[in-house]
């Protein structure tokens, strides 16, 4: 009988000719082969000689074609994270690169495509499981057919290394020959056991009590591998309707978890229908809460120009219909009902945003109805639109528009709780999903008592810092709600009675706000005093004015190759090897005088420093001097003038997909500097014979949707 689950445990052997991974501790499975240096993949029957076994390894994290060579990424190193109803799940901690070819070789775009993924499995949070299925939400798992492998089973949106795992799936499936030693066509399941699924984000799981009850807590937010990237670069939507920072977070309390070492859950008055106290009531119980955050579905962008404020561009809104239609037709055939609450500001900027949104929501539902509520400061605290009718799928949509800034303001936190009145009634009709375990299943299924019918999907500019503080309060009551249902809780009580509970509760939430803002913005999160202790301290506010700094300067000067390396990793670029000794990718374009004005205001910084240092000198000196420190603030000045107002030359974009307004922007800059008096003719000389867009070739990246 073939493996449904990947092996616990890989040996890799490695000969000139090929590597071999095998596992121990099933010796009748079939070998893994790798041809060198072609990347032919084979299975053969029991071990192959010749070959040194090398070391011992996790899981083969995937495969990946650079502009010389092909490397396979094995996982070298994982940290249990704890267990989730019995199954272990693990962080990746360290991998290493595998190179096909016998002795590698090296040019610098090479080494600089291998550096972006190093850093990126380094520094992104990465977890698997060898027999559950953490892509999938439990309500998903019970859907799922127990007989596939376990990376058929995998969430698409969630297979974060499923494009590094295509050859290998391309294998198994039988969708490419592989090897002239085997047919096309030809199903290859001795391969499933070596293609493991491996999910972006953030996983908690905890130990603990509430009122004596004891219960496993697990926090999981899984980043969708579409349209994934950085803070200013990935905005809105694409034509596939995938939207930026997407991600799904699943609470999930686990009651009765004998694989944890807990108890039953003794409570005295007996209760029915599954509750506890009731005749299944020392039955394993998991229930779970999923909510949803992503950016605004249009087409919107922030162009950086290193102000601290960027540049908003929104297209048209009803180009983008197609596009929402897709995003949200998957949303409803997924989660239900959606209920999209929009936190950016009506006033201002954002102001667009918020437009472009209920333009794009009026477009799609039918019959809508519109009603809002003022206060004293705002006409519109609150707004509300949705359907009158359910004529069309898309009449599940719900949009709830809440200031969040104006309410809020003045450290009037508790204020939030308007939109959670608001939503009372959604959340009840939306319910949570609740599964009891099935003695004497061989597979663990759940028996499904109680299924979510609907999704709250968040948003503010960034998906971050207001959409932690509305997600953590959705979260908390959603908690006392299933406890309450079952037993643990009296009707009145809250999770937040359990003094010990509140502050892990408020804890794991605030790690998920600092990890989901990580990966997107490059920080921790803002307002997380807030999540942590439940009210706003001068000591968060500094720590927000830091992150909000280094948010700016990360996003402007930083940004660029982390987004190379998501669109590396992921597939929307792929290295060109028949353009090996022509034009080099990393290659800084941009006329020597424009890259070199950072350098003279250093510079100038420097001089100016230097001559007003104290010293004893005669007056016949004093002048010239101070003419020398007037000469390089001069200098210093028209530089940086020059720098920020040509902000967009300077910024450090990506260079395997660069945006297409960073091309734009580009052009239109480097034409207003050939008109310069003062710089123009040298930039107009420097540029005869040459391209004329520092980028341009960037757009020749080949992209692959998986």
């Amino acid at each position: 009988m073939k493996s449904l689950v990947p092996f616990r445990d890989i040996n890799v052997h490695a000969s000139t000719s090929h590597y071999a991974f095998t596992s121990p501790s099933s010796p009748s499975a079939q070998t893994l082969v790798v041809e060198r240096p072609s990347g032919d993949i084979r299975l053969n029957d029991g071990a192959l000689l010749g070959a040194k076994r090398v070391s011992s390894i996790a899981g083969i994290l995937g495969m990946i074609k650079l502009r010389l060579d092909k490397y396979i990424i094995v996982i070298t190193k994982a940290q249990p994270m704890g267990r989730l109803k019995g199954h272990m799940v693990y962080k990746i901690i360290a991998t290493e690169f595998l190179s096909l070819r016998e002795r590698p070789l090296h040019d610098s775009d090479e080494d600089t495509y291998l550096n972006l993924l190093k850093t990126l499995l380094k520094t992104g949070p990465m977890y698997f499981s060898y027999s559950l299925d953490i892509t999938n939400s439990f309500q998903r798992q019970a859907a799922t057919n127990p007989s596939l492998a376990l990376w058929q089973r995998a969430d698409d949106r969630f297979f974060w290394n499923k494009f590094i795992q295509s050859d290998l799936i391309d294998f198994a499936t039988g969708a490419t020959s592989g090897s002239s030693l085997r047919q096309h066509g030809h199903r290859e399941p001795g391969a499933d056991p070596f293609i493991l699924p491996v999910m972006f984000g953030m996983m908690r799981i905890t130990t603990t009590r509430i009122k004596s009850t004891p219960l496993t807590f697990v926090l999981i937010t899984r980043r969708s591998r579409h349209r994934a990237g950085t803070r200013y670069l990935t905005r809105g939507m694409d034509e596939q309707g995938h939207v930026a920072n997407f991600n799904e977070t699943e609470q999930i309390v686990v009651l009765n978890d004998e694989s944890r070492g807990l108890g039953g859950i003794g409570v005295e008055a007996g209760m029915q229908n599954g509750k506890v106290g009731g005749f299944e009531g020392q039955d394993m119980q998991v229930m779970s809460y999923v909510q949803t955050r992503g950016s605004v579905p249009v087409y919107w962008a922030e162009v950086n120009n290193l102000r601290y404020v960027p540049d908003l561009q929104i297209r048209g809104v009803e180009t983008a219909a197609e596009a929402a239609k897709a995003h949200f037709d998957e949303q409803i055939r997924l989660y239900g009902d959606n209920y999209l609450v929009n936190l950016v500001n009506q006033t201002g900027r954002e102001a667009k945003v918020k437009q472009a949104y209920e333009q794009m929501v009026r477009m799609l539902i039918s019959s809508p109805n519109e009603a809002s509520e003022a206060n004293d400061m705002t006409d519109e605290k609150i707004r509300i639109l949705e359907s009158t009718q359910r004529s069309h799928e898309f009449d599940r949509l719900h949009y709830v528009y809440f200031d969040f800034h104006n309410e809020t303001k003045g450290l009037r936190w508790h204020r939030a709780q308007l939109l959670l009145d608001q939503l009372k009634e959604g959340l009840i009709q939306g319910q949570y999903f609740r599964g009891v375990d099935m003695p004497g299943d061989s597979q663990g299924r759940l028996e499904v008592r109680n299924r979510q019918v609907a999704v709250v999907r968040t948003n503010c500019m960034d998906c971050l810092d207001r959409t932690n503080v509305v997600q953590t309060m959705l979260a908390r009551w959603t908690l006392t709600r299933q406890l309450i249902d079952i037993g643990v809780l009296r009707p009145g009580e809250s999770a937040d009675d359990d003094q010990a509970f509140k502050i892990l509760f408020r804890n794991v939430w605030a790690d998920n706000a600092d990890v989901v803002s990580r990966s997107y913005s490059g920080t921790g999160a803002l307002k997380t005093d807030f999540t942590r202790t439940g009210e706003r301290t001068r000591a968060g506010m500094v720590q927000d004015l830091n992150n909000s700094i280094t948010r700016y300067v990360k996003n402007n000067f930083s940004d660029g190759p982390r987004q190379d390396a998501f669109d590396l990793f992921l597939g929307a670029f792929l290295p060109d090897s028949s353009s090996i000794g022509s034009s080099l990718v990393f290659v800084d374009r941009r006329p020597v005088l424009i890259q070199s004005i950072p350098y003279v205001l250093a510079a100038s910084v420097l001089m100016v420093l230097i001559s007003s240092l104290p010293r004893s000198s005669s007056g016949s000196a004093w002048w010239p001097l101070r003419l020398f420190a007037i000469l390089w603030l001069a200098i210093g000045f028209w530089c940086f003038r020059f720098i920020y107002g040509h902000g967009v030359l300077y910024v450090n974009w990506p260079k395997l997909n660069t945006p297409r307004w960073a091309n734009e922007g580009y052009q239109e800059t480097m034409g207003a500097i050939r008109q310069d008096k003062i710089i123009g003719s040298f930039v107009a000389r420097h540029e005869r014979g040459a391209s004329t867009a520092r980028i341009s070739h960037l757009e020749e990246g080949k992209k692959r949707i998986q």
